[in-house]
């Protein structure tokens, strides 16, 4: 008999505060305005209208930027690289974004910017927090003139907010984000710590809308061990979070079944704003980190204006009726990210395997 555990959306109307459910309608006015001038740069005839509309959507664009960054500010749970960091380093995440968004990156060059991507979103979630407490650490190097050389570097020390990490995969787009994290704890760490996986196969059921959509966790393709998430601080890394939908459904199983996290990260590359207040409304000592706030969704739950499919275009698209396993999956990044990330490879196929 098939495991399966559906959260309905319904079941997340909830969580949302009321002012949440103003400051969503409000940025969603905000959007549909800017959707305008979507539309007639689409449609333009000559250079002049269409810079006039591209001109019309950098105003709207700056003024939705501007709202969410003040509506944000008394919400700690949830932070936004661009609000929180300096000036000086918001140019590299804007044009990451732009570049993941563009339809014309292609599949390789994509991974290479979210790779870019989570190592930012790393230093900011884990990094930035540990600078008070430094370690030095003493590294070789290849010189031996005139006897062998060694470097003093110090580095934040993560350890104390690492050490207890899970690594938690909603698979399947979020599996290389995840290997990603894994591998900057791993390279922060005193001992070369890599973190234990557990992979949790769910989806939304796309044949639905927005408001009646329904999250499917699949127990039966599944892999983790419910002992060794209790007391454990759990990161989730996914490239998206839209509704919130699926991360919710994952953990409301967890608290069901007696697993209580220590705390509960959430880290994407983009995160809509209604998804964003959902989760930390619903989940228990979490904390949403995105690179970039999106502020719309459709009534298909896309983020808008979004960079697509971002499972699709990580791991490229299953033949109809025959999707790939985990190890499919993993062969199929190739021995460049398979080589990169052995550990969190090897660490995936124990918990597979096992």
């Amino acid at each position: 008999m098939s495991r399966k555990v559906i959260l309905h959306a319904t079941d997340l109307d909830g969580f949302l505060k009321d002012e949440d459910k103003k400051m969503i309608s409000e940025v969603g006015n905000l959007y549909e305005k800017s959707l305008e001038a979507c539309a007639a740069i689409d449609s333009a005839t000559n250079s002049e209208v269409r810079s006039a509309a591209e001109k019309d959507l950098i105003e709207k664009s700056d003024n939705i930027g501007s709202f969410l960054e003040k509506s944000l500010e008394n919400e700690p749970h949830i932070h936004v690289y661009c609000f929180e960091t300096p000036d000086e380093l918001h140019g590299a995440a804007s044009r990451l974004i732009a570049k993941l968004r563009d339809p014309k990156t292609g599949h390789e060059e994509f991974l290479y910017y979210i790779q870019r991507a989570y190592e930012l979103l790393f230093a900011h979630a884990f990094a930035d927090n540990s600078l008070h407490t430094k370690r030095s650490i003493v590294t070789k190097t290849p010189v031996t003139n005139p006897c062998r050389n060694y470097a003093v570097h110090r580095i934040p020390n993560t350890e104390g907010i690492t050490k207890d990490a899970v690594m938690c995969v909603m698979l399947r787009g979020a599996l290389l984000p995840s290997m990603i994290i894994s591998k900057e704890i791993q390279d922060y760490s005193a001992d070369g710590h890599v973190t234990p996986f557990a992979l949790f196969k769910i989806k939304r059921d796309e044949s639905k809308k927005e408001s009646n959509m329904d999250y499917v966790l699949d127990l039966d393709k599944s892999f983790f061990n419910l002992k060794e998430l209790d007391g454990k601080d759990l990161i989730f890394a996914d490239p998206m979070n839209a509704t919130g939908g699926s991360l919710v459904t994952i953990i409301k199983y967890l608290t069901d079944n007696g697993i209580k996290p220590r705390c509960v990260k959430f880290i994407n590359v983009i995160s809509a704003l209604k998804g964003a207040l959902r989760i930390v409304r619903a989940v228990e000592n979490c904390d949403v980190y995105t690179l970039w706030m999106d502020p719309y969704l459709n009534d298909a739950a896309y983020i808008l204006p979004g960079l697509g499919d971002a499972g699709d275009r990580l791991n490229g698209v299953d033949l109809p009726g025959n999707p790939r396993n985990m190890i499919q999956l993993i062969a199929d990044y190739g021995s460049t990210i398979t080589n990169l990330y052995r550990d969190q490879v090897k660490k995936i196929e124990e918990t597979v395997l096992s």
